[in-house]
């Protein structure tokens, strides 16, 4: 009996248990946790984090499954005891009052939203509905289920810094860089922080935000610049590089950034922002002759073949010119760094991808949207 093994199927959760069941073993977590957008590109490595380091927390991963969630990125922990899968809008209010109610969150960490600038360029509404009324259906969700007695309550919001807007050849966002949103996303990120904000003060809900530079790294949705080049460059298509291709970021790489989070959510002062970067600025046109010339050592080809892919495109509409984040408050505060240089995290970030080129057809050939039926429904 001792090894006997109990699979449970309830509200799209596989759990493993081992001589007793899983009822008694919910009731011994510390903590139950809301992690939202988790089968997305960051949130999926939020969520393996919390899920392997905090074994007596129950964390529930909420995902609407659009384009960009996939749960291929969870594979390897999905069957785990303390994890829990709920397909499911923040743009559904009922759906939300319902989540709270049924697992009386202790924190949320809210991961989930649209996040590509070019598609809200196209789809503005799309932006606004989950960003800003998902972000309120979440805020207006926690506050009845906690009946305003916040003891031990934690709602953090995880941000941009494209809300700041752009900036000049000097200078760095600050936490105190007045907002300044050139792009449908970034104006719907920023009004999400602003409500966030509005609801600390007015109900003096519990809170911490954080913005954060240009994420890279494995199971990154290929619309995003890396991926999307990387895919091009093995399948010998044109490289599409807006403008003058000196446009320059600050990128981090995705499993720092997930650390960071780990340390504002538990460590974080309520109702402080913190802003998470690399200090790490790349031009978009240096670091796509990084990636080619790498890919190309990677694939074998001759030094050079794959920079002649790169083209020069018409630029997009309200095209910031630069983002550059100061850590130095998450640093001294919270003790958080990147681990990696910008030069490691790519290759191991390319190494990912030529393993992983199975992901990358589902992805791209749309797949991975198969995964939720076959493992959550059909059973």
């Amino acid at each position: 009996m001792l090894f006997l093994a109990a699979f449970y199927r309830n509200n799209n959760c596989i759990a493993l248990l081992y001589g007793f069941d899983i009822f008694t073993y919910f009731r011994t977590m510390q903590k139950t946790l809301l992690i939202t957008g988790g089968a997305g590109f960051i949130g999926s490595h939020v969520v393996r984090l919390f899920v392997l380091q905090y074994p007596d927390y129950h964390i529930i991963n909420l995902d609407s499954l659009t384009y960009a969630g996939n749960l291929e990125n969870l594979k390897d922990i999905e069957d785990r005891p303390n994890y829990t899968f709920v397909k499911a809008d923040i743009t559904d209010e009922q759906a939300m009052y319902d989540l709270f109610g049924k697992y009386n969150f202790d924190g949320v960490i809210h991961l989930a939203a649209e996040s590509h600038v070019d598609r809200s360029i196209t789809d503005p509404n799309a932006f606004i509905e989950t960003n800003v009324m998902g972000t309120a259906n979440l805020l207006n969700a926690a506050r009845t289920a906690w009946k305003n007695d916040f003891t031990n309550k934690r709602f953090y919001h995880v941000s941009t810094d494209e809300v700041y807007g752009s900036l000049g050849a000097e200078g760095f966002f600050l936490e105190t860089t007045p907002y300044d949103p050139q792009s449908p996303y970034s104006a719907s990120k920023a009004a999400s922080d602003h409500l966030v904000r509005a609801y600390g003060n007015t109900y003096h809900l519990p809170f911490v935000i954080s913005n954060c530079s240009n994420n890279y790294g494995p199971n990154q949705f290929p619309e995003k610049l890396i991926p999307l080049f990387f895919n091009n460059i093995k399948n010998n298509k044109p490289l599409p590089v807006y403008g003058d291709g000196k446009y320059t970021r600050d990128w981090l790489y995705v499993v720092d950034h997930a650390h960071a989070i780990d340390k504002v959510y538990h460590n974080g002062k309520n109702g402080e922002t913190y802003n998470i970067g690399g200090f790490n600025e790349w031009q978009n046109i240096e670091l796509i002759k990084l990636l080619c010339e790498k890919m190309d050592h990677k694939l074998g080809r001759t030094p050079g073949a794959s920079a002649g892919l790169i083209s020069y495109i018409k630029d997009r509409p309200g095209h910031d010119r630069r983002y550059a984040i100061d850590a130095t408050k998450i640093n001294k505060e919270l003790g958080w760094a990147p681990s990696v240089t910008f030069e490691e995290g790519l290759s191991q970030t390319i190494d990912w991808y030529l393993k992983n080129e199975e992901w990358l057809d589902h992805v791209t050939s749309g797949n991975y949207q198969n995964y939720y039926q076959e493992q959550y429904t059909n059973n």
